[in-house]
Order: structure tokens, then C-alpha cells, then sequence
């Protein structure tokens, strides 16, 4: 494909169709006629996009991503403000949107070597229901009809007066959890966790009715993350929170995860993710995408199935966030289907535009 240049930008913002409390903006690249979309985004996002990014989209090629993520990586890496891998990562899918729209095709068929698979499995997670409270009967028999490759909860624990007694109560609540589930389970502590809880949970817990305890602690200390590979069993997930700052190798190989639940906007967009997955396969750690970032990460597990054998659908918020595209994404049978048609399958509904001041 001959070169087509980035001439225009536009950050839309389509608040009439916000289901309660979601992020409501979406970044529109344009060039020869066609549109590439990716949101929806935080309106401090768009800012950043707008104030700080915008001027180095315009006349990129809109199907080179490489050139277009080292054009973006200087002021992105330059600046301090942890927005910034969230503003390339919306950029640079809404320019494999385009690239999609501009060459007939899905994106993930852009990325594969191959034909992509055309049905992603999910797993379900339902992080407001918290495993240390009773997961309610009805609710747990609803989320395991599904057909869902398996199941996430929370497992938040705030500043425990006694990490012993908080990982005892924790352990007994997993273990309760994934009885009443009859299967195996994944938690997330969602970064609320302290070291020595951690290390007190990881001594507790059979780790036999764990898939993964994910993020348990709020950064990615590799000191702490390290100890915990090397000196226990527990399964340990994480990745969501991995940005351009972070070498992604570096951290496979001190924390070595059994899973890497990567967040393809977060951690600088399509483009970077493929690189991220690179260095993941060749440890030999799966990829379970980031349902905050649901769309870009289906196009990313149907281009390399073998690599990523399952995407989070977020039960409680998801179904919310589809009113807000033209072509919703349901599941069926714990399963999401690709669709036949160009791009991404970002294009929000039809409102009105507004241009970046």
C-alpha cells in the first residue's frame, strides 16, 4: 500500500450514549477519505492526545505503526505523566482502525501471518463481588452457564492490622469460592495488598484451586514479585499495568508470571502489544488481555491464538460500554466473534464532532 498520510484529527465525545460512570471519548484519525476510531477514552486522555501528541500524527502513514510508535514514543516517554502510554496507546489503535478501513480488512488479519481465527474465548470476571464476602448462589450459577473459559473475582484486603489473620481468612475465602464454583478459580487483588500479606497468603493458600492471584500488590515492586516466584508456588498474574517506562522482558524473567494480563492500550497500543507478546511466547508465558481495553485485545488474541488463549470480559461494565458503538460486541457461549468487517470495530454512534481546541 502507497503512502497515505494523517491530515486530520478529532476528539468526539458522545456523552448522550454514556451508560453511568464510563469514559465516553473517542480519537478519530482521518486520511484519503477514510476514518480510524479507538474509544472510548477518558476526556483526560483526549486532552493529553489533544495538547501533547496531536502534532506528531499529523502527516505520519497511517499504515507504517512502527514509524508512527517511535514518532510518538519521544514525547510520550519524555513526559512524567502516567497518561501518556494510554494517549499513544488510543492513537496508535485508532491508526490501525484506519489502516483496517483503508485496506478492506479486520485488523486482526493485518496483524496475523495467517487468516485470524474468527471466535475469541473470555473469561468472565466480576470484580465488585468480592470472594471475602458469599459469592450470592444465584450470580455464580448464572456466571459459570456462560460457557466462559473460567472465572475472575475480587479479593481486595486494605490495610490488614494482621497479615497472618488476613491471609488466613483470605486462603479459607479462595478455597471456599472455587468449591462452591466447582473449578478452579482467578482472583484479583487489585493492588491492595502489602508484601507481607502477600508472602502470608502465598504460605496459606493451596494453590491447587488457583489459576492466578492477579496484581496483588499496588506497583510492580521486582524485588517482592521476585521472592514470591522464587520462594513459593502461588501463581502469581500481572501486566495490566505495564507501560512504556517498563521493559516488558526484564520483568518476565525476575517476577516470571504464569500469566501476563497486558492492557493493549495501556501499554502503548497495538503496535508495542505485538512486541509484548513476543517476548511473552518466547518464555512461554500466555497473554490474557485486559478487558478495560476489550476490542483491540479480540483483534490481538484472534492474530495469535496459540499466544493468547483467553480475553477478560468484565461482567458488570461491558455490556454497558457496547451501547456506545455502532457494531456491539456480545459474547455468546463465552465466546466473541470477529467481525467480517474493516478495521477495529471502534466507530462510536453516529454525534455530533467536535474539534480539538
Amino acid at each position: 500500500m502507497s503512502t497515505i498520510r494523517i491530515d486530520r484529527f478529532e476528539v468526539v465525545d458522545v456523552r448522550d450514549a454514556e451508560p453511568a460512570g464510563d469514559d465516553t471519548v473517542f480519537i478519530a484519525l482521518h486520511a484519503a477519505g477514510e476514518t480510524g476510531w479507538y474509544g472510548p477514552v477518558s476526556g483526560v486522555i483526549a486532552s493529553y492526545v489533544d495538547k501533547v501528541l496531536a502534532p506528531t500524527v499529523i502527516g505520519a502513514d497511517a499504515t507504517d505503526h512502527q514509524t508512527l510508535r517511535r514518532r510518538l514514543m519521544g514525547p510520550a516517554i519524555a513526559s512524567p505523566d502516567p497518561r501518556a502510554s494510554w494517549a499513544m496507546g488510543a492513537i496508535d489503535c485508532a491508526a490501525w482502525d484506519l489502516h483496517g478501513c483503508l485496506d478492506g480488512r479486520p485488523v486482526a488479519d493485518l496483524l496475523s501471518p495467517a487468516t485470524a481465527h474468527r471466535s475469541v474465548p473470555a473469561y468472565a470476571s466480576w470484580l465488585t463481588q468480592e470472594l471475602t464476602s458469599p459469592v450470592e448462589s444465584d450470580l455464580l450459577r448464572e456466571v459459570l452457564a456462560g460457557g466462559w473459559a473460567f472465572t475472575k473475582w475480587g479479593l481486595r484486603c486494605r490495610s490488614p492490622r494482621d497479615a497472618t489473620r488476613a491471609a488466613r481468612a483470605l486462603a479459607r475465602a479462595v478455597d471456599h469460592a472455587a468449591r462452591e464454583a466447582g473449578s478452579r478459580i482467578a482472583a484479583d487483588a487489585v493492588g491492595t495488598w502489602t508484601p507481607s500479606l502477600a508472602l502470608a497468603f502465598a504460605e496459606l493458600v493451596d494453590p491447587s484451586v488457583l489459576i492466578w492471584l492477579e496484581d496483588p500488590l499496588p506497583i510492580h515492586d521486582l524485588r517482592v514479585y521476585g521472592q514470591l516466584a522464587s520462594t513459593t508456588p502461588l501463581p502469581v498474574a500481572l501486566g495490566e499495568r505495564l507501560s512504556l517506562r517498563e521493559d516488558p522482558a526484564t520483568m518476565l524473567d525476575t517476577i516470571r508470571p504464569v500469566a501476563l494480563t497486558l492492557d493493549v492500550v495501556g501499554c502503548g497500543g497495538l503496535t508495542t502489544a505485538v512486541e509484548v507478546l513476543a517476548a511473552a511466547r518466547a518464555r512461554q508465558v500466555p497473554i490474557y488481555p485486559h478487558g478495560r481495553s476489550l476490542v483491540p485485545g479480540i483483534h490481538l488474541a484472534a492474530a495469535f491464538p496459540e499466544a493468547v488463549p483467553a480475553i477478560e470480559y468484565r461482567m458488570q461494565w461491558e455490556p454497558g460500554r457496547q451501547r456506545l458503538y455502532d457494531h456491539a460486541w456480545l459474547p455468546e457461549r463465552g465466546h466473541l466473534r470477529l467481525p467480517e468487517s474493516p478495521g477495529l470495530g471502534t466507530t462510536p454512534r453516529r454525534t455530533p464532532c467536535r474539534e480539538p481546541q
